[in-house]
This record gives structure tokens, C-alpha cells and sequence, in this order.
């Protein structure tokens, strides 16, 4: 099962870990709650993993526009 983290907000890929690195990153989603786990894992079609996270660039636009925090992608 490989894991691949992306920008909730612009869909940029912010990095992958393969099976080989299944340990590491399945301790850190324990200790998610399920509304935690609801809200930024999904499964692809091919049983991929996915994180939604936040990747600098929109961090820092949403840092320096508040309003952008109402919706749900930058890039619209």
C-alpha cells in the first residue's frame, strides 16, 4: 500500500512513501481520531492511500488572506 500526500486546497503531490515505509506512517494515523482520519485520508481506485494536507504556497496565502479559509480549494 503506498501513501501519497497532497495540498487539500491546490492538489499538488507533496511527496510519496512506499510499502517498505507501511510502519512509520501507519503509527502516525493511529493516533488520528475518525473524524481526523474522515477528514484528511482517502483511498483511490487502486487502494492508494492518500493525505490531504497543505503545501507552503497555499499555507502562506491563506496566512495572508484570511477569507481564503471559507473555501474549499484556491484554485478555483
Amino acid at each position: 500500500m503506498a501513501l501519497h500526500y497532497y495540498c487539500r486546497h491546490c492538489g499538488h503531490v507533496l511527496g510519496n512513501l512506499e510499502e517498505r515505509h507501511k510502519e512509520q506512517y501507519q503509527s502516525v494515523l493511529e493516533v488520528l481520531t475518525a473524524e481526523e482520519r474522515e477528514e484528511i485520508i482517502n483511498y483511490d481506485d487502486n487502494g492508494i492511500l492518500q493525505i490531504r494536507s497543505i503545501c507552503e504556497s497555499c499555507q502562506e496565502a491563506l496566512e495572508n488572506q484570511p477569507d481564503y479559509h471559507l473555501l474549499d480549494y484556491l484554485i478555483q
